[in-house]
């Protein structure tokens, strides 16, 4: 990751827990923005983390100022990160969770409201599609200035199963999962390469087992939460990846979740990132069970926001 500094540029952390704290720590030792502003409803934590990450700015040299802020403050930032969500509680339903999310995301929001004009807004907490959908409709930014981090970071856990198991840096496989992040996401065989091949002519088929890998790489993130609670580290690195493609304008690709018109809701597809955000789509040739199966996922996800739209 190059350590140059763009200029003048703050970013904002709402919710510094386990993973905020995360995202805090890599974007430090990244050196991507002037100044990080961490915003949590429990001041006390949000101060004892910026103290703590403060001494990670002094003994690594970064050129970035940590502080508490507010979220009016927030909302003037160049990018603001949304990591804010709950536990479960025992007994607590996944439906019951869900909508406790979503309270917290619709307070964090409007408490930002109104944005800078010029503000990205990215959402890490989950369920991130859906999240990420409601965080477009509640901030009045640009469809373009709102992303999701999707499934970059099962991308890039895919990639490296794949590189484990046939022997080469991840670094030269091109591979992607796309579609609603979690049980329906769906990794796009189809268009994978190895150093620019066909991964159907650069890999004997019998050294993969596709369904084995793909279900590894989804179910990953729940081994990891069954144990820490989160994940932080892998999405702290997702995080820096995307800030720094936004901030230094470097126009790469990434699979991000973002709002698809035709359904009316957010999924990942790979986009071209810039100091605009989105600064245009990437339109793969999948396979048609692929794009099925995308769809499929869609359809759940705006009957799942008419039924919480209806409930408001």
């Amino acid at each position: 990751m190059s350590a140059r500094t763009a200029p003048v540029s703050r970013i904002a952390i709402v919710g510094v827990g386990q993973v905020g704290g995360a995202v805090a720590y890599a974007l430090i030792l990244g050196s991507v923005a002037s100044e990080l502003l961490l915003v949590d409803v429990k001041a006390d934590l949000r101060d004892c983390q910026v103290r703590d990450l403060s001494d990670v700015v002094y003994s690594h040299n970064s050129s970035t100022r940590v502080r508490s802020a507010t979220y009016d403050e927030a909302g003037q930032c160049d990018i603001v990160v949304v990591t804010a969500g709950s536990k479960y509680s025992p007994g607590e339903t996944s439906m019951q969770h869900m909508y406790r999310n979503i309270g917290i995301l619709r307070n964090a929001v409007t408490g930002m409201k109104p944005f800078s004009p010029s503000t990205i807004l990215i959402v890490v907490a989950n369920p991130v599609d859906l999240l990420s959908s409601l965080a477009l409709e509640l901030s009045g930014l640009p469809p373009s200035q709102v992303i999701g981090s999707g499934t970059f970071l099962d991308s890039v856990r895919l990639r490296g199963l794949v590189a484990d198991k046939i022997g080469i840096a991840p670094s030269s496989i091109d591979l992607y999962v796309l579609g609603m992040h979690g049980e329906r996401q769906v990794a796009a065989w189809s268009t994978a390469t190895v150093d620019g091949f066909s991964i159907d002519k650069a890999v004997p088929a019998e050294s993969l087992n596709r369904n084995a890998l793909a279900d590894e790489c989804k179910h990953k993130s729940q081994s990891i939460f069954r144990v820490k609670g989160a994940t932080p580290y892998g999405i702290g690195a997702v995080v820096l990846s995307l800030c720094s493609s936004i901030l230094l304008d470097k126009h790469e690709v990434r699979p991000v979740s973002h709002f698809q018109p035709e359904f009316g809701c957010f999924f990942s597809l790979p986009v071209i990132l810039g100091r605009g955000g989105i600064i245009s789509t990437i339109a793969l040739p999948l396979a048609v069970d692929e794009r099925a199966k995308i769809a499929d996922s869609a359809e759940v996800l705006r009957d799942t926001l008419a039924r919480i739209r209806e409930n408001q």
